[in-house]
């Protein structure tokens, strides 16, 4: 099996995106994360759900989870509210990472081997310089069980 069998169309975002509209794609979708590209549509980075989280949980709460449970329900229930004014840029890391990008000739245990070393739930499917989609970690899951 191949990245090719795998690739499905998969939605990207830019830099400059409002976070907000981000975080709606990933729950709209259903999503585990989104491929930022650069100004050429060329993938730059993944964007995984979990680092939109954590742009909008306040500090204290990821430093004392117990103090997440002081904050009352109607100011729990908007914590995403503080990605009003943010870009996706600010939800990146700072270091950039490995980027999960490979060509639909890679195989399975390729796949899975870039998923893990860069803890990214999905794997940009880049041919020729132009993105054709991504391979998800549910999608590879499930052929590799279906098998």
């Amino acid at each position: 099996m191949r990245a090719r069998d795998l690739v499905a169309p998969f939605p990207a975002v830019s830099l400059d995106t409002p976070v907000l509209q981000a975080a709606r794609l990933l729950a709209d979708q259903d999503l585990p994360g989104l491929i930022v590209v650069d100004e050429h549509g060329r993938p730059s980075s993944i964007l995984p759900g979990t680092q939109v989280l954590r742009l909008a949980v306040p500090g204290y709460c990821m430093d004392d989870p117990a103090l997440a449970r002081v904050v009352d329900e109607a100011h729990a229930d908007r914590f995403l509210d503080a990605l009003a004014d943010r870009k996706v840029r600010a939800a990146l890391p700072p270091e950039p990472r490995e980027l999960p990008i490979t060509g639909p000739q890679a195989t399975a245990l390729e796949l899975a081997a870039l998923m893990a070393r860069t803890h990214s739930p999905l794997v940009a499917i880049v041919e020729d310089g132009r993105l054709l989609g991504a391979v998800t970690l549910q999608a590879l899951l499930d052929r590799l069980v279906a098998s």
